[in-house]
């Protein structure tokens, strides 16, 4: 939700009109977003059930690195992929693509140093 409201931010600042292919772009920014972050928790999960001794903390820790290369470069190559449909696509998919590559970029950073930290505060809690 948090990666769909920062693009739909962005749009609003940049005057872009919020067309069909947008809200395309903005569910399909969801999913995205959700599956990167199910990675990241499955990798949490996995390593809680091999090493189950081992500090919450680190175990967080430990998984993000482990999948902080293929987050990454998972979207690297989305995004230079977008980043080609922007520029050579035509106007017909520039909405679609630019709110796309902004939502990829946003959704990365968050599925990596805004998730798990979020998971770490909730353990505190329980």
């Amino acid at each position: 939700l948090h990666d769909v409201l920062v693009v739909l931010g962005i749009c609003w600042l940049l005057n872009v009109e919020i067309s069909l292919l947008i809200v395309t772009a903005l569910l399909t920014l969801a999913g995205y977003s959700l599956n990167d972050t199910v990675v990241i928790f499955d990798r949490i999960r996995e390593n809680m059930q091999k090493h189950d001794k081992t500090d919450f903390y680190t175990i967080i820790n430990n998984s993000i690195n482990q999948v902080m290369s293929r987050s990454i470069i998972t979207s690297m190559t989305t995004a230079f992929t977008l980043a080609a449909l922007f520029f050579f696509g035509g106007s017909a998919i520039h909405g679609f693509s630019f709110a796309l590559l902004i939502g990829i970029i946003v959704g990365t950073y968050s599925s990596i140093f805004i998730a798990s930290p979020l998971l770490s505060l909730k353990s505190r809690q329980v």
